[in-house]
């Protein structure tokens, strides 16, 4: 059987694309989410994985759509095959006229490492550009960081909302511990916040 796998990052991105590739490519039954790629903690992919059986194929658009790094690509691909399953992403080179099944995967798989690599050197180099593009403006005295999210002189509503709010818990003696599970942040955002307002500083995050 074949099954897809389609998954966008944010909430107004769209999967029609996707589900449309993967419909096309015979896919029987297609799994899909909005949901960050940043760990394979997602409930589609799961239940994908627990689905597929012994010579199932799944299907991607892209091999980014599984993961976004070499090992959580490596880590899903190989739950894939201990199920006895295939693997195939439509946008790298296809196999199909080879009729020996062990030749066929091979260069299946050295096409996905190949892949693999590049996507991870590539992340790799724009990191180091992000890096030294910080420390060329950290250099001429410009740079200021991630904006800070919770600030009692933010421009952010919630932001500004939630800094006093946390303020008024704290003074009706509520603890840090109740008060992140009440607003759902973290903890030390907490102590940021109480932090801040003892020592007369701006930001709390």
């Amino acid at each position: 059987m074949k099954f897809g796998y389609a998954r966008v990052s944010s909430k107004d991105q769209n999967l029609t694309r996707q589900m449309n590739s993967l419909t096309k490519a015979g896919c029987e039954q297609i799994y899909s989410e909005k949901a960050s790629g940043k760990n394979l903690n997602r409930p589609q992919l799961q239940e994908l994985l627990n689905t597929i059986h012994m010579k199932d194929e799944v299907i991607v658009e892209d091999l980014d759509r599984l993961g976004r790094n070499n090992r959580e690509l490596t880590q899903t691909m190989r739950a894939i095959q201990d199920k006895g399953a295939t693997f195939t992403a439509l946008s790298l080179p296809t196999f199909d006229g080879i009729a020996d099944p062990n030749l066929r995967a091979l260069l299946n798989n050295l096409v996905i490492e190949i892949y693999k690599y590049q996507a991870e050197a590539e992340r790799q180099k724009i990191r180091e550009r992000q890096r030294e593009g910080i420390d060329l403006a950290k250099q001429r005295g410009v740079y200021q960081g991630r904006p800070k999210k919770y600030s009692k002189h933010s421009h952010d509503r919630s932001g500004r909302f939630l800094y006093q709010q946390v303020l008024e818990m704290l003074d009706q003696g509520i603890g840090p511990s109740a008060i992140a599970r009440k607003v759902g942040v973290s903890r030390s955002t907490i102590y940021r916040i109480k932090g801040a307002r003892k020592e007369g500083t701006v930001n709390a995050e």
